[in-house]
């Protein structure tokens, strides 16, 4: 007996059905480079018929996710359908739950506050994915072994600086700076929503506003892409950052350790469609081998080569696969 037990969401069934007509989604471009075997080998008794569909969303991170996921679908013996690159979460969320495709690499505080409702999320990483999993089980949704990459807010500083910020390393240490050192470069979203900048200073014993503490004048607000240049430039000494984003790396800044977890976790793991996953029970152990090795830092190398060195993403996917043993040279 099927130990799951999967409900079919009948008014989603009927938006998705029509999902790839039309909201105009074909096959994306489905460039793989040719791969040699490694660690991951065909499913025993697979059918030579067996498909598996990878979908991901349009931004660099989910392109590179998502040619792993296809990579790693190809080498454990399906024929591959590329379904990649689709504008918005949503779009990408209901041809999961429709079944139109078998997985996709999400993150489990998108999963728990934008497609469950919830309205914090859970800053502990491991009950993160155990609340996002127990629940998912119920939509028809498996959720595979996260990833050590938490793709969440966080506070950086150029590197070259933390000698004269008494060698900082973690959010706690804000408090013991002088209050001209405290001084942030965040987006305006950031600096007014109600689990952004303010609460975080509070919780960490700094008072927004307060000329001893963090006074109004030692905020900047920026874009969202130029807060890297502006934190790497000095014109702040902490500056709001995505924890995977290549530019970290790119323009050597440190990220902040959140010791008093502020930040709601955002880990990666592959997530499959329930009937596909009982189908091929082996597929969640193929991405199990692959997700210990999607750390920060292999995301910020990964992403890096595509948004600053200009290369595809199945290329910089390949790399990595074969890097990691995963697959090999032909």
């Amino acid at each position: 007996m099927n130990p799951r037990k999967w409900m079919k969401p009948t008014a989603l069934l009927a938006i998705a059905g029509v999902l790839l007509t039309g909201c105009g989604l074909s096959p994306a471009a489905s460039y793989l480079p040719p791969a040699g075997p490694g660690s991951i080998t065909p499913l025993p008794d697979l059918p030579d018929d067996a498909r598996m569909t990878v979908t991901s969303k349009a931004f660099t991170e989910q392109l590179v996710l998502g040619k792993i996921a296809a990579l790693a679908g190809r080498a454990a013996g399906f024929k591959m359908i590329d379904l990649t690159n689709v504008p918005g979460s949503q779009p990408a969320r209901e041809l999961i739950q429709s079944g139109q495709a078998s997985m996709m690499w999400e993150y489990t505080g998108t999963a728990w506050m934008t497609y469950l409702g919830h309205d914090e999320g859970i800053a502990d990483q491991p009950k993160q994915w155990q609340a996002v999993h127990d629940q998912e089980i119920g939509n028809g949704i498996v959720w595979g072994d996260p990833a050590p990459m938490n793709n969440t807010y966080a506070l950086a500083v150029r590197s070259e600086g933390i000698k004269e910020l008494g060698g900082i390393s973690k959010l706690s240490q804000l408090k013991d700076l002088d209050t001209k050192e405290l001084t942030f470069c965040v987006d305006s979203e950031f600096n007014s929503r109600s689990d952004g900048l303010n609460p975080l200073l509070d919780l960490y014993g700094l008072k927004r506003g307060d000329p001893s503490s963090v006074p109004d004048s030692n905020v900047g607000i920026y874009d969202i892409g130029a807060i890297y240049s502006a934190t790497d430039k000095g014109n702040c000494n902490f500056g709001e950052v995505f924890t995977t984003d290549g530019r970290i790396k790119a323009l050597d800044l440190t990220v902040l350790e959140d010791d008093l977890g502020y930040f709601p976790a955002y880990n990666v793991a592959p997530v499959f469609f329930g009937e596909f996953a009982d189908k091929y029970p082996g597929i969640e152990e193929v991405f199990a081998k692959i997700s210990p090795k999607l750390t920060d830092e292999a995301l910020r190398e990964m992403n890096l080569e595509v948004d600053v060195n200009g290369r595809e993403p199945a290329d910089v996917a390949f790399e990595w696969m074969v890097k990691e043993g995963f697959i090999s040279e032909p």
